[in-house]
């Protein structure tokens, strides 16, 4: 099981060899199975790759992610096919019931505001939290009634105060979009290794986002990006920060009662997400408890 998330952060040459990682850099070379790899995080421009490498990448699911000139998340490897029945995914995918894709709805907004309000009571900000209280218990079939955007406000605001908005430029809001997309690349890796077209979210429907079902999917997994982000509490974000942030695809999670990295367990979530939009038995849904 890949379970490696290996960040190259300075200028280096990549390449394949013998089913292994070849990083060479000015002072060493280093190599590491391709088997242990799941993400490789490029984080520097200064850095060149073989065809040959993101190719055998490719095939083995391994999730590669590039960084900007600011060395933020700007791009993903996405498979064109990452599975041998993806066809058959696709058709079925097609013909997944509304009634379906609303109920895992519901119960993925249900979960999330659970979840933020487990966060605020962790902090002791219980005013705040018996307002989700209430929002969870007006939740509508497929929030009709949008609790999950009224939510964000009083969550968000009793995090970082009144003046915060996620639309600032602040290191809060870097750390967590790097955060998040970071937990967004590893379910569009899931998504794509099990043969389904990302684009066709059951929610997010956006024209212009490639990762419309890895969008609906991640959405209870924010707090605990959230969380921390909060524990960090940024002046600045750089690398250190960053640094931390990766380290939670290797968070131990429980799943299913089952002790599993926080990559792994992202797999089995996904596989019982689509058993539920494909059979309608929400029971299929198992979440990821990160332990709150």
């Amino acid at each position: 099981m890949s379970w490696r998330v290996v960040v190259i952060s300075g200028n280096a040459k990549l390449d394949y060899k013998m089913d292994y990682l070849v990083v060479r850099t000015v002072d060493e070379t280093r190599r590491i199975h391709l088997s242990e790899i799941g993400v490789l995080v490029v984080e520097s421009t200064a850095v060149s790759l073989t065809a040959y490498l993101l190719c055998e990448l490719n095939e083995r699911k391994i999730k590669v992610i590039f960084c900007d000139h600011d060395r933020n998340p700007c791009s993903e490897l996405v498979p064109t096919c990452g599975s041998h029945d993806s066809s058959v995914k696709i058709r079925r995918q097609l013909q997944w019931l509304t009634s379906n894709k609303q109920s895992v709805w519901t119960e993925i907004v249900r979960e999330k505001l659970l979840r933020q309000r487990s966060h605020l009571e962790r902090r002791e900000l219980f005013e705040q939290a018996a307002l989700l209280s209430g929002y969870i218990e007006q939740l509508e079939w497929n929030d009709a009634g949008n609790r999950e955007g009224h939510a964000a406000k009083v969550y968000f605001n009793a995090l970082f105060g009144k003046d915060f908005a996620r639309g600032m430029d602040c290191p809060i809001n870097a750390a967590l979009n790097y955060g998040y997309t970071l937990i967004l690349s590893a379910i569009n890796r899931e998504i794509s290794a099990a043969g389904y077209l990302n684009q066709l979210g059951i929610n997010h429907c956006n024209s212009f986002n490639p990762f419309n079902l890895a969008c609906d999917f991640m959405e209870p997994l924010r707090p605990l990006i959230d969380d921390a982000v909060i524990k960090m509490n940024p002046d600045s974000f750089g690398r250190e920060e960053k640094l931390n942030l990766v380290g939670l695809l290797n968070k131990l999670v429980k799943y299913d009662g089952s002790h599993q990295y926080l990559m792994y367990a992202l797999r089995l979530y996904c596989a019982g997400l689509f058993r539920a939009l494909e059979s309608g038995d929400m029971s299929e849904i198992k979440w990821i408890d990160y332990g709150w």
